[in-house]
């Protein structure tokens, strides 16, 4: 295999098309003097025809060269073009126009920051201020934003929602559930707040399958816009559902048993998870309460009908009616928050039943807002949400 030749220059500097006239050491601070002297073009018409109009100097500040602070002094041409007439001065690669720092160097400033170190902090490392240290962090993160934000709508999306702060509310997640990172991040959680953002989309054909809670606003917005998309129900919120309407049907039956937190421990675990003495414990109080009894073995009969995975369509119409029957019992109990949890499952079971279908949930989604939380801590809090969603979308894109 071949091996790329770099030169000196290349290998100190980092850049290519320079040569190096001098190296001096002033007052701690590395000085290297370079000239430029590679490929010229015009800027505006890109020919190679130009006359020179003398030369210009440059002071950018350079990545360090082990614990001292380097700078360039730069020398380069400026031009005129024969055909266009135009002046420009020259342009410098790993150096942006108007720029008093080498890419390189705002690199490692943005990694710095990136990697937990303060503004403050850095700025006193390198000797810039800490506004400085800002703005190169923010660029480090619209470029890589830029690389890694796609346009078009992963095929298999998860939507939630999570706080973001107190003035401005919640924010919507959207998470690309095949890749296992997050497609965008945006404010609000209503339908005309999301609105305009789902209409701009691209690639909304593509998406194919979209996981989430029991939200009906997001309901409508998929069906809105992603005309092509199976609805799957995230099934921790549907069974978090059940045992919420579950534990206050308990609480209205028995409100003093209902505090104990070793009893309540047992209700909500699944019975396969408990061990034999607390199998006993549980069975013994719900022998003293045969009307909870019932119900008890009706939720856990209902939870594993839903914790079905991997079943192919002939399996899914075997489940189907059961989950319908279970559902008409649910709306024709009589007590109030049994019915309420029968007409939730019942407007959302075609939903509920994709779920024994395709695999997918929301877990993915939900870890990222944990580290998402963990980001906002590190920047104690974020008050502007483009710095917020930036930010998210670089770390866990």
């Amino acid at each position: 295999m071949g091996e790329n030749v770099l030169t000196n220059e290349e290998i100190l500097l980092g850049l290519p098309g320079y040569q190096i006239t001098g190296i001096t050491l002033r007052s701690g601070e590395v000085r290297i003097s370079v000239r430029y002297s590679g490929p010229k073009s015009c800027p505006h018409c890109q020919s190679q025809r130009q006359r020179s109009k003398g030369w210009y100097q440059r002071l950018v500040r350079h990545q360090n060269l082990g614990l001292r602070h380097s700078r360039l002094e730069l020398t380069a041409r400026k031009w005129q073009c024969l055909d266009c007439g135009r002046q420009f001065r020259q342009r410098l690669p790993g150096i942006l126009p108007g720029q008093h720092a080498t890419e390189s160097f705002r690199e490692a400033v943005f990694r710095q920051h990136l990697d937990g170190i303060n503004r403050s902090r850095v700025g006193k490392r390198e000797k810039i201020g800490a506004a400085t240290v800002e703005r190169h962090f923010r660029h480090g993160l619209q470029r890589h934003f830029s690389e890694k934000h796609s346009l078009r709508c992963p095929p298999i999306l998860g939507i939630d929602e999570h706080f973001f702060t107190r003035r401005k509310g919640f924010a919507t997640t959207l998470c690309d559930l095949k890749n296992h990172t997050i497609y965008d991040v945006v404010l609000g959680r209503s339908e005309a707040a999301l609105e305009a953002y789902f209409q701009r989309l691209q690639g909304k054909d593509q998406v194919r399958i979209v996981c989430m809670d029991l939200s009906s606003t997001y309901r409508a917005l998929v069906k809105k816009h992603f005309p092509k998309a199976r609805i799957v129900a995230d099934r921790f919120h549907v069974i978090r559902l059940i045992n919420h309407h579950f534990l206050a049907c308990w609480r209205d039956i028995d409100p003093a048993a209902s505090k104990s937190r070793g009893l309540v421990f047992l209700m909500r675990r699944h019975r396969r998870n408990l061990k034999p003495e607390q199998k006993t414990k549980l069975q013994l109080y719900l022998d003293a309460h045969p009307a909870l009894a019932v119900i008890y073995r009706f939720k856990q009969h209902l939870c594993y009908l839903l914790l079905k995975k991997h079943r192919n369509r002939g399996q899914c119409m075997r489940l189907i009616p059961q989950l319908l029957t279970a559902v008409d019992q649910l709306r024709n109990a009589h007590l109030p928050q049994l019915v309420q949890l029968g007409e939730t499952l019942h407007s959302w079971n075609e939903e509920i039943a994709t779920m024994w279908r395709f695999t997918r949930n929301n877990g993915i989604t939900e870890g990222f807002h944990n580290k998402m939380e963990t980001i906002t801590r590190q920047a104690y809090g974020f008050r502007n949400f483009e710095n917020y969603r930036l930010r998210v979308k670089v770390l866990c894109g």
